[in-house]
């Protein structure tokens, strides 16, 4: 599961969420502030801590990848009561839908997502930014319906002050970021085989539509790379999936 870390890069960013916890401490309580404190010191200096239940609810943005997946395992571990919510998306096939519900998400509807992707993909415009404004806006209305107040995302690049934050009577947790986990880590807690690969039919078909905006995942990736989140190696095989495309 989760391991402490040495690296400098990755340190310098743990001390720094530090802070950004301490502006959300009266936001989220104390039991919530407490463990997540824990889980920066356990990465930090390796200190073991008790995970017995917190009673505290935290809501995930759960698309069935990689990242919300290990953020839905790490939080259960330490001790969160989690509910995993899912936008119900049109590309999602069933391999995602099993596993969204062998985690008992909650499916929600994205009002206009179909015509909105369909709309952009026709003019050859980006369709990654929309795409995840508008799943996040259906996700946090869910998370406030059900009256829970902290939202985690499985967002690896959102450090310092933005790895958690308040945001319209809700605390946005970017998970990954908050704990400084980097692609290699991810893999390894959610364990078996795993496929670097951009998984989104729509961004394929926007890609054989429009293949300038390729450079857009591609900056993507690179960005990634910059921020540690990805090995030089990993990097690679991403870029060739986009460019094979």
């Amino acid at each position: 599961m989760l391991t402490p870390t040495q690296d400098p890069v990755k340190r310098y960013r743990l001390r720094y969420n530090l802070e950004a916890l301490e502006r959300v401490r009266g936001a989220i309580g104390e039991s919530a502030y407490s463990r997540l404190r824990k889980l920066l010191l356990f990465r930090l200096e390796g200190r073991e801590f008790k995970r017995t239940p917190t009673g505290v609810k935290i809501a995930v943005a759960f698309s069935a990848g990689s990242d919300s997946t290990a953020t839905l395992k790490i939080l259960r571990w330490a001790g969160f009561d989690v509910v995993p919510i899912t936008a119900r998306l049109p590309q999602m096939g069933e391999k995602t839908l099993e596993k969204v519900r062998s985690e008992k998400a909650l499916l929600v509807d994205v009002p206009g997502y179909e015509e909105t992707m369909r709309d952009l993909i026709e003019k050859g415009a980006p369709i990654c930014g929309r795409c995840h404004s508008m799943v996040m806006e259906a996700v946090e209305r869910k998370a406030r319906e059900l009256g829970i107040g902290i939202l985690a995302t499985g967002d690896m690049l959102s450090s310092g002050l933005i790895s958690i934050y308040e945001k319209d009577g809700i605390v946005i947790l970017n998970f990954p970021a908050f704990l400084a986990l980097d692609k290699g880590e991810i893999i390894g807690i959610i364990g078996g085989e795993y496929k670097l690969s951009f998984g989104c039919p729509l961004l394929w078909e926007l890609f054989r539509r429009a293949p300038s905006t390729k450079r857009l995942a591609l900056q993507r990736v690179l960005r990634e790379t910059r921020a540690r989140a990805l090995s030089p190696e990993m990097a690679v095989e991403l870029m060739k999936d986009v460019l094979l495309r």
